[in-house]
């Protein structure tokens, strides 16, 4: 049953399983989420490369879409260094890639009619996005055409703490580039800011914000061409946001299963990784958000 034709969420019974394998027999590929569902930024979660690796003794081809903003060779690195080698997956695509990609181009409309003295707005570990573009770096918003935001400096600052430099940029009218729609994700247990929080809030004050990955339906044709699967009801979509992994597979005709142990794991009332959540509350979630994932999980297993 398809997320594009499932009956509103509050309709339904979201069955909540032990793992994948039930509602994979007849898919070919799996999108794999990052935060919350394979690591918490720093560590894998437990079971997870044990899950990898039936994932890929029972056929299917993986591919690993994450909102990160920046480009995704880093990643690689930074997950191997987990314990999730790159052999356990057949890819992957941040939205930092698609970023790059679509300034590198300038296919879309959106990112045709940008100029090219860009501000950045983030931290210097995700300035990987600019390679290779025919960009001007700039050091203030008063000389920029363009703003990219990547997300906060520090994992303990919020949106306030970046109004001041919001203000510059919006007194410029400066278009924003969003490389990471999530508004926040978890880590190590606690709730961070991510770029998407500066932008809603950019958008608030009336900005213009161009956002690229979950859950812009786009990615996924790059997903699918990379996995060199043409039907989507043969792929699966897994992931822990609501508003990035499940709204971005029902946007994009793609199954959803939902990851109870990680964005919100609080709000449906767990507090162990790993623990079954009341596939009451999950359903209430589900139908607060007009969602339909076919399945829940409480983490990632097989």
């Amino acid at each position: 049953m398809s997320l594009a034709t499932t009956p509103a969420a509050g309709s339904v019974t979201i069955p909540v399983l032990d793992g994948l394998a039930p509602v994979a027999a007849e898919r070919e590929g799996l999108i794999l989420d990052l935060w919350g569902v394979l690591h918490d930024g720093l560590t894998a979660y437990p079971g997870v490369v044990a899950a990898l690796e039936a994932i890929r003794a029972a056929g299917l081809k993986t591919l690993l879409l994450t909102n990160a903003p920046r480009v995704s060779a880093p990643i690689v690195d930074s997950m191997a260094e987990m314990g999730i080698a790159p052999d356990l997956y057949d890819d992957i695509l941040s939205s930092g890639d698609a970023v790059r990609m679509a300034l590198r181009d300038r296919v879309d409309p959106a990112f045709a009619a940008l100029g090219r003295r860009c501000w950045h707005l983030g931290p210097e570990r995700d300035r990987s996005v600019f390679e290779g573009l025919d960009l001007e770096i700039v050091e203030t918003p008063e000389e920029a055409d363009v703003v990219l935001n990547t997300g906060p400096w520090s994992f303990g600052e919020t949106v306030a703490d970046y109004q001041a430099r919001l203000d510059r940029c919006r007194a410029r009218a400066l278009p924003m580039i969003c490389a990471n729609p999530d508004h926040e994700v978890i880590r190590e247990g606690r709730r961070v800011i991510c770029a998407g929080a500066l932008a809603a809030r950019y958008a608030e004050m009336g900005g213009y914000v161009i956002a690229r990955g979950k859950p812009d339906p786009a990615i996924y044709d790059l997903v699918l061409a990379r996995l060199g699967i043409a039907d989507r009801a043969r792929v699966l979509a897994v992931g822990d946001g609501p508003h990035t992994d499940l709204r971005g597979a029902a946007a994009a005709g793609i199954d959803a299963v939902f990851v109870t142990g990680g964005l919100c794991a609080e709000s449906l009332g767990l507090t162990a990784y790993g623990q079954r959540p009341d596939p009451a509350r999950v359903a209430a979630l589900c139908a607060a958000e007009d969602l339909a994932p076919i399945a829940a999980i409480p983490a990632l297993r097989w």
